[in-house]
């Protein structure tokens, strides 16, 4: 369908139901379907690992939104993670990841695919000569995060594509900060994107669940047989909840966005706070970039604060708006603490953040209360 995005987000996979007239596509919760005769599947169903007409609904507006080929919907974002690293990759590969890597990600490389023969670099992917120089006769994925959680870090996904290309491998975009609405990462050149949906398409912080949108239809049928014979899926319940995210996601970050620009001013004005992390600020690293490739600059917002690593933690728990919390993405405001929290699996490592990093996923709730929160919690 050639509509606008949250056109696409409302209709696409969704048609109103052809026995009923059901405008919401409805969860069926079912595990097999009755064939006609041996071998004669009814509309291609026959066992709901394999397809599910209310995955199938989400899957086909994941395509749409992302401007993809073929739509999978997962059980979390990890599992989509593994799923393509296990239909692209064999022992022996190597991939490049970001050198600020979600804490979960590092861990999938480090912890479960290397003992399975998988090798990894991590490489600042905002410098393009470090990662053609990390590129070897091996390199499969140049695996990206763009903005990168949580230092917020920018990669420039045409160029990366280009270099991809070149090298014979293929680009992999984690899309779950800025979402399919403030980023198309395929019509940049990648190859797949990735989401955990828990996040901003499913919006609401009741749902778990992942996905991957392949450019080429080729690719997404290998994805697709992973997916099957390894069995990650997503549940109709969680697929249903995953769609009815989606409809309300251009609306819904258009107030992230609004609401994380004041947050920033707030922060850069306020004595204790040593830096703000945004892609929104002219002094970021990566703004050129970000400005280029994204509708706007997302609702994440990382910052440093002068009194180290007691007062970030300290600073985590004073506050009574922002809900101390792992996860973001959700309507509702959280903040925490990344060294101890979300990113506590890098400790050590090349991808260990800053003790004195706070992140905030700002929701949509009304500014002026989440600024009154944050200003006493900074005292």
């Amino acid at each position: 369908m050639n509509h606008g995005f949250e056109t696409l987000a409302i209709h696409a996979g969704q048609e109103p139901d052809p026995t009923t007239g059901a405008v919401v596509p409805p969860i069926y919760a079912v595990s097999t379907y009755k064939q006609d005769g041996v071998g004669g599947l009814r509309a291609g169903y026959e066992y709901s690992r394999s397809a599910n007409p209310t995955r199938a609904a989400l899957e086909e507006a994941m395509a749409a939104v992302e401007g993809g080929s073929r739509g999978l919907a997962f059980a979390s974002g990890l599992a989509a993670e593994d799923a393509i690293l296990r239909t692209i990759c064999r022992p022996g590969d190597h991939v490049i990841i970001p050198n600020d890597a979600y804490g979960g990600t590092y861990r999938l490389f480090a912890k479960v695919h290397e003992r399975w023969g998988l090798h990894y670099d991590p490489v600042p992917l905002g410098d393009l000569a470090a990662v053609a120089a990390a590129v070897t006769q091996k390199t499969k994925i140049i695996w990206v995060e763009t903005p990168t959680n949580p230092l917020l870090g920018v990669a420039d996904i045409a160029a990366l594509a280009q270099l991809a290309t070149e090298c014979g491998a293929l680009l992999v975009v984690d899309n779950t900060f800025a979402s399919p609405y403030l980023q198309q990462p395929l019509a940049l050149g990648a190859d797949v994107v990735v989401h955990s949906t828990t996040k901003y398409v499913g919006g609401h912080s009741d749902v778990v669940g992942g996905a991957l949108v392949a450019r080429d239809a080729g690719l997404g049928e290998e994805l697709a047989y992973h997916q099957n014979a390894m069995g990650a899926v997503a549940g109709p319940f969680d697929a249903w909840l995953t769609l009815r995210g989606l409809k309300t996601l251009g609306v819904r970050m258009d107030r992230h966005c609004d609401n994380a620009e004041r947050v920033v001013d707030l922060l850069l004005a306020h004595p204790r706070v040593t830096s703000v992390l945004y892609p929104g600020l002219a002094d970021h690293p990566g703004h050129e970039v970000a400005a280029k490739q994204m509708r706007r600059f997302g609702g994440m917002v990382s910052f440093r604060v002068a009194g180290g690593e007691a007062e970030a933690v300290e600073l985590c728990d004073r506050t009574k708006l922002f809900i101390l919390g792992e996860s973001l993405g959700g309507v509702e405001s959280l903040i925490e603490h990344p060294g101890r929290m979300t990113h506590a699996s890098v400790a050590g490592s090349p991808l260990e953040v800053p003790g004195d990093l706070v992140r905030l996923s700002v929701g949509i709730e009304s500014i002026d209360d989440l600024l009154a929160d944050l200003t006493q919690a900074l005292g």
